[in-house]
């Protein structure tokens, strides 16, 4: 079966998040109608010129990218500028273009992780992890008879999710006590006499953005007038999400084989492999991050790694991160190659989406080389 845009672009934000994304990005759909067909698609880290044409030329529905067309705020898309032009001719071609630019850096798998794999690194933990999102913990107490039943109701309004089990909860029994005033209408007990009932006392998980449903649950579901519960936030634990990956080699290499196997590992550019460190010095433990990273050094540094490859790699941070004798080798590729093997993992995902939904398309990755240097001398 053929899918729509919109198609497409449900499966890609599933595995890519827009709320993943920095506050700063420009992510998701830039151009297209989510009702048209989608037969073709491209990947690429850019969506420069040559790229478009090549997308353009070559018959594709959909281009997408890592990094953005339009970052910064326009007021303007007249083709008498270059992302102009761009725009127009991508309308004018029925090719639709969508952006997983620092959403993608913070999936997992996303953008550093496809680096990792690349380079033969395991047993990988983000260097930057993003928090869990929020969740609290509800309590209530209620007659044993009716256990199962609030369990149900917690569970349809969201509560009791934990991976991949649903409707999980702790119960334990013990005895509630109260004394109905005048002008309440209890469902047990009279006006004035306390009243002892066996009752369980439930705690179920739930995510913070479902409180008030399960809340609303709890009081429709309950036989009490007053029902006695608690709600607990919980502490905030880092997730699996988040920017760069920690992992280790198979085996310790020296820092000389490390960068070989580097530079052997990604597509090959101008700009090559730059390294700052003992060539004999043995990695093990080694950060990645796909794409700009010298802003991570502090984070790197506490991580305790042998080696930290990355882009973007400017003088004076690099020369600061050097001067601490316990701090890691730097590894410094282009940028464009360190998020080039992200691409493949972007179109094995979407087409096993796809897949699942009963649909096929045609998928290929570009490998014009958009990286700003074109001449080392």
């Amino acid at each position: 079966m053929e899918p729509t845009l919109g198609d497409v672009v449900g499966v890609l934000d599933r595995l890519y998040d827009p709320a993943w994304a920095e506050s700063w990005d420009a992510v998701g759909l830039v151009t297209g109608e989510l009702e048209a067909p989608v037969r073709r698609i491209l990947f690429a880290v850019d969506p420069m010129r040559v790229v478009v044409d090549e997308a353009i030329g070559g018959g594709f529905d959909l281009l997408v990218t890592h990094h953005p067309l339009l970052l910064r705020g326009v007021n303007s898309v007249a083709a008498t500028t270059p992302k102009g032009k761009v725009i127009h001719d991508l309308i004018r071609a029925g090719t639709a273009l969508h952006v997983c630019h620092t959403n993608a850096d913070n999936a997992n798998p996303g953008v550093s992780d496809a680096l990792a794999a690349a380079l033969g690194l395991t047993d990988t933990t983000p260097l930057k992890a993003m928090p869990a999102a929020p969740m609290d913990k509800i309590v209530v107490y209620v007659p044993i008879d009716q256990t199962q039943a609030m369990i149900d109701a917690l569970a349809d309004a969201g509560a009791g999710r934990i991976g991949d089990y649903d409707r999980a909860a702790w119960s334990s029994t013990g005895e509630g006590t109260f004394r109905p005033l005048d002008g309440a209408n209890p469902t047990i007990g009279r006006h004035g006499e306390i009243e002892r009932v066996p009752e369980s006392r439930v705690e179920m998980v739930m995510p913070r953005s479902r409180r008030r449903a399960v809340v609303a649950a709890l009081k429709a579901e309950h036989s009490y007038e007053e029902p006695a519960f608690d709600v607990f936030e919980t502490a905030s634990l880092p997730s699996d999400l988040g920017g760069g990956r920690i992992g280790v080699l198979a085996e310790p290499v020296k820092l000389r084989d490390f960068a070989a196997l580097v530079e052997k590992a990604l597509p090959r550019t101008e700009h090559g492999v730059r390294v700052s460190g003992d060539l004999e010095r043995t990695v093990e433990r080694v950060a990645v991050v796909g794409g700009a990273g010298d802003s991570e050094f502090d984070r790197v540094r506490a991580a305790g790694v042998d080696a930290y490859v990355t882009a973007d790699l400017r003088h004076h941070p690099a020369t600061e991160a050097r001067a601490y004798d316990e701090g890691p080798a730097l590894v410094d590729v282009a940028h464009w190659a360190s998020e080039w093997p992200w691409l493949r993992d972007a179109e094995r995902l979407l087409k096993v989406g796809l897949a699942e939904q009963g649909s096929t398309v045609d998928t290929h990755i570009s490998t014009l080389c958009t990286d700003a240097w074109t001449l080392r001398l």
